[in-house]
């Protein structure tokens, strides 16, 4: 078992993704002062080291400390809580409470689309998560199925939103440099693709698509290559699947407005999501329908968004719009931009779930 700093073990990875890999750990003492939980010995918990690219970046380190009150006081019941920060060496790891259950995307795999009004009462929960950060001045930028990972809670599916400030942390100068793109093709936002100011409406987007792929099985937009699927975000409009109710499509096409100023708050959105979860169910009275069907109302923009640092207003330089676009050398088709890598441990104990309602 490999040691990270003084206070825990690397006992299996999970799984891997852009930034680093996910490790099943054990505490080895009680974790100091600075620790949002101090922990106990022999406690399970979750690691995410950072890849030693990032480690050895010293624009990187010095973001990572200077992050660290922000993403350990981040807490909230759909938030995967973030218990330590280690940095020793060249070695940058985040320590977070352990969430046995699969990912979003990977249950979406093995179990096929969720019906409309799970769909939209998982959203909310996300949502919920979304308005607490962005309320604490925290944008995700990487929202995913891959990031959601799903708690079983009494029976049911509790949506925890993890990996919030690896985003803000990882994009630097140096990373940029080296990956030239933060994000997930199929995810951002075309604000994101352009390189223009990005605010907390990023968030919102990444929802939108979010729940689209929840009640069809797919993002909106692909194509044989990352470029092509940044450029659908940018010019082209979803299509709407028959499947989907009205009072939901209002909310995924607000959410998926070209104009971030026209997305909704992530607060609105929530309570949006469950006046539509009300108004499409099978028991819904006459009052519940009108509600969900005037929902667009209730869909107002946030009159002051969180910024990303970095990205201020009036920074944008139209003549370096493209300069954020990713690579595309690979052969078209040749990976799938949601994917996750497979878990390379031994056994998988959250094989088994329970269906979410």
């Amino acid at each position: 078992m490999r040691p990270v700093g003084s206070k825990y073990l690397l006992e299996e990875p999970l799984g891997r993704g852009a930034t680093g890999t996910v490790w099943r750990a054990r505490q080895r003492e009680t974790a100091g002062a600075e620790a949002a939980v101090a922990g106990q010995p022999g406690e399970t918990v979750a690691i995410k080291v950072l890849k030693e690219e990032l480690a050895s970046d010293a624009d990187i380190v010095m973001r990572f400390l200077r992050e660290r009150s922000v993403l350990l006081r981040l807490t909230h019941p759909n938030i995967v809580r973030v218990r330590d920060l280690v940095v020793e060496g060249e070695l940058l790891a985040l320590v977070m409470d352990l969430i046995d259950g699969p990912d979003l995307h990977r249950y979406l795999r093995e179990n096929g689309p969720l019906t409309p009004v799970a769909a939209a009462l998982l959203t909310a929960q996300i949502a919920d998560a979304l308005a607490a950060s962005h309320a604490d001045g925290v944008v995700h930028r990487d929202l995913k199925p891959a990031n959601v990972l799903l708690k079983q809670t009494g029976g049911e599916m509790h949506p925890m939103l993890t990996d919030f400030g690896i985003a803000r942390l990882a994009d630097s100068p140096g990373l940029t440099r080296t990956h030239e793109f933060v994000g997930t093709p199929a995810y951002v936002a075309p604000e994101s693709a352009e390189g223009r100011p990005q605010t907390s409406a990023v968030d919102v987007y990444g929802a939108g698509i979010l729940l689209y792929e929840l009640v069809t099985g797919r993002p909106p937009f692909g194509g044989g290559s990352a470029l092509e699927v940044l450029h659908q975000h940018l010019s082209a409009e979803p299509r709407r699947p028959s499947t989907v109710p009205d009072p939901l499509w209002t909310v995924i096409e607000r959410c998926l407005r070209k104009n971030p100023d026209e997305r909704p708050s992530a607060e609105n959105l929530a309570r949006g999501l469950r006046v539509v979860a009300e108004g499409i169910g099978v028991h819904a009275n006459s009052a519940q329908i009108g509600a969900a069907e005037s929902v667009g109302v209730l869909l107002a923009p946030d009159p002051a968004p969180a910024q990303v640092p970095g990205t201020p207003d009036g920074g944008y330089d139209p003549n370096g719009a493209t300069s954020v676009l990713p690579h595309t050398g690979g052969p078209a088709g040749a990976a799938d931009p949601t994917a996750v890598l497979p878990n390379t441990g031994a056994a998988d104990p959250t094989a088994v779930m329970p269906p979410v309602p």
